[in-house]
């Protein structure tokens, strides 16, 4: 497309101007013997963008101030009890299990649990209850001692004492105090929501005691009565209503928190994965990239028998891929004993046993292999001029190697920023206040399910009635904490700083394409490679880039930014939409999400273009990008079949890292490479998913 400061040859101008007249995408430009590399002489450009910029940069520091002042992860990593205390943190941290006094009532409010929690009193315990108790048991028999001997119980083996040593109380309620000696006193307790009421076996689960027969894996009532059952022990437990607690009250009540905990359960065992192959995924990331960084270098002496075998290398992969797929179909196909089906389940094994997954494989990269060959036949020619374009590229390089570091300065900004980004954003959530519900318990109690009728909320319990959360005898209701609420503002500042990651994520990028644009254009036009070329050609597009430039880039990274919040709104309406019939709707959603992918990506390519004549001549975003505009209309032909058969190629080298990357971490982290090299065995770690550090790995 270019040559020796001339931007377009005979050819092109002949079909850009006919008898002398400008073409409607301008005049090419004429070639300039003179010109030999980026202008030097230029000035700012944009300067309202890069202040803007700079002041919006420095509204996101004061963000990150406010949200690390005010806000607390912990309060998004413990459980809390009623008063807002956080279990296993602090003053309680010799108390890590939240135990909750009578969970039915979190049935009973339905999905209100969700938003308002449950309205049971919680409070921090040491350990879970491994074993049965209830109240009405440890009074009847209470009161039949007070009977027999006429007086109370005082002795250390008496039946207050062993009975009362297992109940479960709020704070600083003994139930063996004198002040409570006798079983009159018991039901106080009982009735006041000082003391739980009942319990049952339970089992610790991030934090929350839950059933334990629910953690053992039983998942129906009629397992469960058949469980419990056995044990004959639920016809003996009552409430603090004094009704008779059923298996299936107790399964109601646990299924909803234990729904409520299963997305952050997934989470953490992600999370869980990623952090015990921490090590494994950057050894993986860091051999990836030294093959690539080889790759470039020979690219200088053996472009064309590289790019050729890269490409047999990428027609093996997929060509064995496809093969292996269809062999692995027919031999479950034909197997009698094999009738797995296609069910959505959490164990990706699984999926490798379900002959219609290795069908789906086969016909993927069947697909993709006939595709991509018919490709390579019919662009074949093209293929030999973009191999000359990469050995130019390549040469390029060999004279500039610091080029393959630059690239890691870019990916550490991001890096910072995402970290930045993420940890402000989790600041910011965890800056609250905290919610008490008024919980009637009458309506509970008659087993009332409207959760709007039974209970509201407010951020100041004394707006209602006198409530406090230490004291629940006001008027027959319950004061309880429900959750830590995100305050009003935070979620404008949440999306603040989402946009501002978009913008300030596109800068970074838009810095890096100028730099490199810069560096390589000094190549491009040196005569004399040796004599013309600057010392450091990296570090002078830099400062160039940085003092007169930094409002372009920003210009062009606020049009990515906006599109990309608007991306993100109408994202938002879809899954708003998604349970409506609306058939209109959705159809203008789905055409508009389309629309404005197309319009992001095409701004992202003129943005790059534009970027790179910045650098060359120090003109303004404006113009530069008009003027890449028709640079790329006077020889679409030409950035049509040479640059994208060029992509193309250079997309192939990075599927063939990628696959043989995703191989050796897929076979690695199942345990298939161990087993027949016993040296790694010393490296296997335990996964819940084992797929996770390899998604990671190749992303």
């Amino acid at each position: 497309m270019c040559g020796k400061g001339e931007v377009e040859d005979a050819d092109t101008a002949t079909q850009n101007q006919k008898d002398g007249e400008d073409n409607k995408y301008g005049s090419p430009k004429k070639y300039d013997p003179t010109f030999n590399g980026p202008i030097n002489d230029r000035g700012c450009t944009d300067i309202i963008c890069c202040i803007l910029f700079l002041i919006c940069v420095l509204g996101m520091a004061v963000v990150g101030f406010f949200a690390y002042s005010y806000g607390d992860p912990l309060l998004l990593l413990y459980p809390s009890d009623s008063a807002g205390n956080l279990c296993g943190h602090g003053e309680y941290l010799d108390k890590p299990n939240l135990f909750f006094f009578d969970l039915i009532d979190c049935a009973k409010v339905g999905p209100g649990i969700v938003t308002l929690g449950c309205p049971t009193k919680q409070v921090c315990v040491t350990d879970c209850p491994s074993e049965y108790w209830t109240w009405a048991v440890q009074y009847g028999k209470e009161q039949l001692e007070e009977k027999i001997s006429g007086i109370i119980s005082t002795s250390s083996n008496g039946v207050r004492e062993t009975g009362r040593a297992a109940m479960i109380c709020d704070y600083g309620i003994n139930p063996l105090d004198n002040a409570y000696a006798s079983a009159a006193k018991l039901k106080e307790l009982i009735d006041d929501d000082l003391c739980a009421g009942y319990y049952y076996p339970q089992k610790e689960v991030l934090g929350r005691c839950l059933p334990a027969i629910i953690t053992e894996g039983i998942d129906t009532a009629q397992s469960l009565a058949e469980k419990v059952g056995n044990d004959n022990q639920t016809s003996d437990i009552v409430d603090s209503q004094n009704k008779t607690v059923t298996i299936e009250s107790i399964l109601d009540g646990s299924a909803f928190v234990t729904k409520l905990l299963q997305v952050r359960s997934y989470g953490e065992k992600v999370f869980s994965d990623v952090e015990n192959s921490k090590w494994f995924i950057l050894f993986g990331l860091g051999l990836s990239m030294i093959v690539c960084f080889l790759w470039i270098v020979l690219m200088r002496w053996l472009a064309g028998v590289i790019v050729w075998v890269t490409i047999a290398l990428f027609f093996a992969i997929f060509g064995f891929a496809s093969g292996y797929s269809y062999w692995t179909y027919y031999d479950l196909k034909n197997d009698v004993n094999n009738t797995n089906s296609w069910i959505l389940t959490t164990d990706f094994t699984y999926y490798l046993t379900v002959k219609e997954v290795w069908l789906a494989f086969g016909c993927t990269s069947a697909t993709i292999f006939i595709i991509l060959l018919l490709i390579i036949l019919f662009l074949r020619s093209r293929i030999m001029i973009a191999i000359a374009l990469v050995k130019e590229g390549s040469r390029a390089i060999g004279m500039m190697m610091f080029t393959l570091l630059w690239p890691v300065w870019p990916f550490l900004l991001e890096l910072s920023l995402v970290a930045y980004w993420g940890a402000t954003c989790l600041y910011l959530a965890s800056s609250t206040k905290q919610v008490y519900g008024v919980t009637n318990l009458t309506a509970i109690a008659n087993d009332s399910y409207d959760y709007q009728a039974t209970s509201t909320t407010t951020s100041n319990p004394v707006d209602l009635i006198p409530c406090d959360p230490n004291n629940q005898t006001t008027g027959g209701e319950i004061c309880n904490f429900v959750k830590n609420e995100v305050l009003t503002y935070t979620i404008y500042l949440q999306f603040y700083m989402l946009f501002m990651f978009f913008w300030t994520m596109n800068w970074i990028i838009g810095m890096g394409q100028m730099v490199l644009a810069g560096a390589f254009a000094s190549y491009y036009w040196a005569f004399d490679k040796n004599e013309h070329m600057p010392t450091f050609p990296i570090i002078k597009s830099l400062g160039r880039t940085l003092f007169y430039h930094t409002g372009s880039i920003a210009f062009g990274a606020l049009i990515i930014a906006i599109i990309q919040m608007i991306r993100v709104g109408l994202e938002y309406l879809d899954a708003k939409l998604k349970g409506s019939e609306n058939a209109v709707a959705k159809f203008f959603l789905k055409c508009l999400k389309c629309c404005f992918y197309c319009l992001e990506k095409f701004m992202k390519m003129i943005n790059k273009n534009a970027y790179i004549l910045i650098a060359i001549y120090g003109k303004n975003f404006c113009t530069s990008a008009k003027d890449a505009f028709f640079l790329i209309m006077r020889n679409i032909i030409r950035v049509a079949v040479v640059d994208k058969v060029t992509d193309f190629l250079l997309f192939i080298s990075k599927l063939v890292v990628v696959g043989i990357l995703t191989v050796l971490s897929f076979y690695f982290f199942n345990g298939t490479l161990a087993k027949h090299l016993t040296f790694l065995q010393q490296f296997e770690v335990e996964l819940n998913f084992f797929f996770v550090p390899v998604i990671v790995s190749i992303s």
